[in-house]
Formats: C-alpha cells, structure tokens, sequence
C-alpha cells in the first residue's frame, strides 16, 4: 500500500465488507487494501483523492450507529437532527454528480445540496447510520 495520509478516520462497520463495497460504488472510493480473519473481512482501506478512511470491525459486540439508535433511546435523541454526528467531511469536485451518485446507490441523506460558509455541500448517512459531509469547494 502507498503512504497513508497524516491522519485518516477509522470508522467501525458490522458487515466491513458490504460497507466496503457500498461506499465505492455510492461514494466513489476505491479500496486500496481488504484484510480477513478466519474467513471475515475485518478491515478495508479505501482511498479517495489524498485521503483515505479506514474500516474495521472491531469485534462481535460492536453495532453500527443505526442499530444503537433502535437500542438506545439516548443515542436516537442524539442522531434526531440532521447533523453530522461523529462523522466523515469529505471534499468533492462537483457536490451535484457526487449526490446523484449517493441517491442511485440509496443513500439516506439527512440535507439538500446547501451553500455553506466553504461552499456547496450535502449531508448522508451510509447504511449502517455512520454520517458523512460532502462538500464541494467554493473557490
């Protein structure tokens, strides 16, 4: 694998690999290394421009962020507004492509296409509820 960035987010999924391959084909990343365990894919590095976010799982008590939320009625509360909670900014070229993107895949998104103070950007959940920003640069 090439150099990793200086920092790079780590994000925990039940099932890493359909989370893998569902954030390639509706985000466009592309992975870049797939680990197994006993059979289990338990990590997956996916790249995407310089960045990269990392996916794991970190072991059979872990539940997703969507999943929390049907359990717990505190973590419901705290994932109700449209926010992005404990989640992943991502820069993009063109915000529009990336959403049509997202909605062919059947992304849950939490916001429109809005102009922040930094550009255009748009607000998703993946389908383990993890919560990510993409915004295009408005320079």
């Amino acid at each position: 694998m090439s150099e990793l960035p200086q920092i790079a987010p780590m994000l925990s999924y039940e099932d890493v690999a359909g989370a893998a391959d569902w954030l390639v084909r509706a985000f466009g990343f592309d992975e870049i290394e797939r680990f197994d365990h006993e059979g289990e894919i338990v990590h997956v590095t996916l790249r995407l421009g310089s960045g990269v976010v990392m996916l794991g799982k970190p072991g059979d008590s872990y539940v997703s962020p969507r999943r929390l939320r049907e359990q717990c009625e505190a973590a419901a509360r705290m994932y109700s507004v449209p926010w992005v909670v404990d989640g992943v900014w991502v820069r993009v070229d063109d915000v529009e492509a990336h959403r049509e993107r997202a909605r062919d895949a059947g992304a849950t998104f939490l916001s429109e296409i809005e102009d922040g103070p930094d550009g255009r950007l748009y607000r998703v959940e993946d389908p383990e509820g993890h919560r990510w920003m993409f915004a295009e640069n408005g320079a």
